[in-house]
């Protein structure tokens, strides 16, 4: 175990400078989505309140919400027990965490058929974003 584990910041050498972190629904317990936190991300979460990622597509600080409105607003967060995996539990305002319109980003189900959508859209991606 490493020396920062101990510490009360997760050990973000360990995953390269990124780690993965899971949004949990506070009050249901559904896991929402999993994304990337880096340590600027994860200090504007404690600071704010606010969940804020680190987007590794666009290289840069992904503040949850700030397209769509969907904001998490903070309720706890979690280290697990090697220091590398943060677990937020959060309130997603707007009722979607996931950016196809989904209330959780885990809305498909592997079936010997192949995936199965079992989540309900919440919202049309084409409208927020502009695209699909």
């Amino acid at each position: 175990m490493s020396e920062n584990a101990q510490s009360d910041c997760p050990d973000f050498a360990k995953g390269g400078g990124l780690l993965p972190a899971i949004a949990q629904d506070v009050v249901t317990g559904e896991v929402l989505m999993m994304a990337y936190m880096n340590l600027e991300s994860y200090a504007e979460t404690l600071a704010t309140g606010r969940a804020v990622y680190y987007s590794r597509s666009r290289n840069k600080l992904w503040r949850k919400g700030e397209e769509s409105g969907n904001v998490q607003k903070v309720h706890a967060i979690f280290v697990d027990c090697d220091a590398d995996t943060i677990l937020l539990k959060v309130e997603q305002v707007g009722g979607a965490a996931c950016h196809a319109g989904y209330k959780s980003c885990f809305y498909r189900q592997v079936t010997p058929a192949g995936l199965k959508t079992v989540g309900e859209q919440v919202f049309d991606p084409q409208e927020v974003y502009g695209r699909k």
